[in-house]
């Protein structure tokens, strides 16, 4: 005999399941991950405020680093493009400004 790990009741040796609170024994109890580690908050983050939440990435531990890297380097690389296109139509909506003769 031997104590159910979950509910402390006394079960078989043999048994996968405890016939007292229904947990199976065999598998490993693993710590829940925080909710800002899901692949969800972690998105949405990245797509609110960009570079501000690659901590989150790499502190996450569910990530290897070569993730960690590849996703750092997309971000960088479309902050980059973005602030380029913003820059681009900036400076052509002030020509074309110029052009209509409103400035």
């Amino acid at each position: 005999m031997k104590k159910c790990s979950f509910c402390a009741e006394e079960i078989q040796d043999e048994a996968v399941k405890c016939r007292f609170c229904g947990e199976f024994l065999d598998k490993p109890s693993k710590p829940k991950a925080k909710w800002y580690f899901t692949t969800t908050a972690v998105v949405v983050a990245l797509l609110c405020v960009g570079p501000l939440a690659l901590s989150l990435v790499w502190f996450n531990p569910r990530y290897k680093i070569i993730t960690k890297v590849i996703i750092t380097i997309l971000v960088i690389v479309f902050t980059f493009l973005l602030g380029y296109s913003v820059i681009l139509v900036y400076s052509r909506l002030l020509k074309s400004i110029s052009d209509l003769g409103l400035h």
